[in-house]
């Protein structure tokens, strides 16, 4: 049942999203729209009350209980930098707001952005720890919550691989190719003004 609350919720997301966003543009009712995008945190709460009564109905805890932990972080962490760049491509397309900035690809700029996309994970590897950890003393059995503890590690080893990945940008700043201005070069200067 948890697995296709999951599966519900983040179908639910895309849904809410597209709806949220259609109003807001096509239908030229942007409080409506506003008001479906914020229904989104909604969907967790969902999710969260129905894995705590699983537990506490007496259900064994497993992976699908982790997994829940795992989406609502990752909803925490990285849902409203992905709502954000829909909303902004939205607007361009469809009500002729000009392009969204894509993020810096060259230099210190990417790598800035590369650290603020891994502090994202980092936020959602801390609320699934934190709920999981709940969850743990929610049912007071250490004999039967070992598969909760092991998403602990599963959250901060993907905290860890996305953080390798984001310091490489830092250690190793991709460069603007040769004869261009450098997006880089002009996003550094002016980070660097303000």
């Amino acid at each position: 049942m948890i697995v296709t609350l999951i599966v519900v919720c983040e179908v639910g997301f895309w849904v809410l999203l597209a709806a949220g966003l259609a109003f807001r543009y096509l239908l030229k009712m942007p409080r409506t729209g506003l008001a479906l995008l914020l229904c989104e945190p909604l969907l967790e709460v969902v999710l969260l009350v129905v894995t705590a009564l699983d537990l506490k109905d007496g259900a064994e805890p497993s992976w699908k209980h982790g997994l829940a932990a795992l989406y609502i972080g990752y909803t925490v962490g990285h849902g409203h930098r992905t709502v954000k760049w829909l909303d902004g491509h939205a607007a361009h397309r469809l009500a002729g707001a000009a392009r969204p900035v894509g993020p810096p690809r060259y230099g210190m700029a990417r790598a800035r952005h590369e650290g603020k996309v891994w502090l994202g994970s980092v936020v959602a590897a801390g609320v699934a720890t934190v709920l999981l950890q709940v969850a743990i003393w929610y049912v007071g059995d250490s004999g039967r919550t070992g598969s909760l503890e092991s998403w602990r590690f599963v959250a901060w080893r993907a905290v860890g691989i996305h953080g390798v990945i984001a310091l490489t940008y830092l250690i190793w700043p991709k460069k603007a190719p040769e004869g261009s201005a450098g997006e880089g070069a002009s996003v550094e200067r002016s980070l660097t003004k303000k």
